[in-house]
């Protein structure tokens, strides 16, 4: 039986394996793909798999719905942000991803986390590439193919510092929010009218807010438990 949580933020759904607190099974992409699928597994957006970490509260491992492994994930970073704040009973705690640790802290609309670096890449008129840990294409307009391998943010509208999104993740497919999505959008917003204002972007599964500058993004919402439980893994090779 292996134990696990299952939270959101903003609709975008995660499985948390904690190997902190439990001994975990051999990952593969079966039976990540098993857990991830939503008829005959737990279902969520991408599987979160925390590891003990010498530098920080835990590390932590992205994967996909489709098997594959992830760079960032903001929305994951704030879920486990807040679960580690609960387990550690600590205000803030520190988390290390493959390439950086970024701090997570409560706050009175629920959980920040950093972003790191947003890095301006290709332009054309109709959108603009974004690297922030993983790549992302922000559509001001949809009249060009969408690229492939990287994650598609399209603006639906904007009124002031308010963006509506909409969100088409690489290895996940449509989703209801995306938190690297949505500091994507802000950078590329901040490139294209040359400020850094506050961004509040609404996704068809909530709202969040970024803030901070272009080398370090903030990103804040609400997160919740859905629930806790225990997965049989001997069902997957019945």
């Amino acid at each position: 039986m292996l134990p696990f949580t299952k939270m959101q933020a903003q609709g975008n759904d995660f499985v948390i394996l904690n190997s902190l607190n439990n001994e975990l099974p051999d990952l593969t992409e079966e039976l990540i793909r098993n857990i991830t699928e939503r008829r005959y597994g737990i279902g969520c957006d991408q599987l979160l798999v925390l590891h003990p970490s010498k530098k920080a509260d835990a590390a932590m491992q992205i994967f996909n719905s489709d098997g594959s492994e992830a760079a960032n994930c903001g929305n994951g970073l704030r879920c486990v942000g807040d679960l580690l704040i609960r387990e550690l009973n600590k205000d803030e705690v520190t988390i290390e991803l493959a390439d950086r640790t970024v701090k997570a802290c409560r706050t009175d609309r629920g959980v920040a986390v950093e972003m790191g670096k947003a890095t301006i890449g290709e332009k054309t008129e109709a959108h603009v590439n974004i690297e922030i840990g993983n790549p992302h294409a922000v559509f001001f307009e949809a009249t060009e193919a969408f690229p492939e391998g990287r994650n598609i943010e399209i603006i639906t509208g904007q009124v002031a510092d308010h963006v509506y999104l909409d969100i088409i993740e690489r290895g996940a497919g449509r989703t209801p929010a995306c938190g690297s999505g949505a500091c994507a959008a802000t950078a590329a917003i901040w490139h294209v009218e040359g400020h850094t204002r506050p961004q509040t972007i609404e996704m068809p599964g909530g709202e969040v807010t970024v803030s901070g500058s272009p080398d370090n993004l903030i990103l804040e919402g609400g997160v919740e438990t859905v629930f806790v439980g225990e997965l049989s893994i001997n069902s997957f090779s019945e």
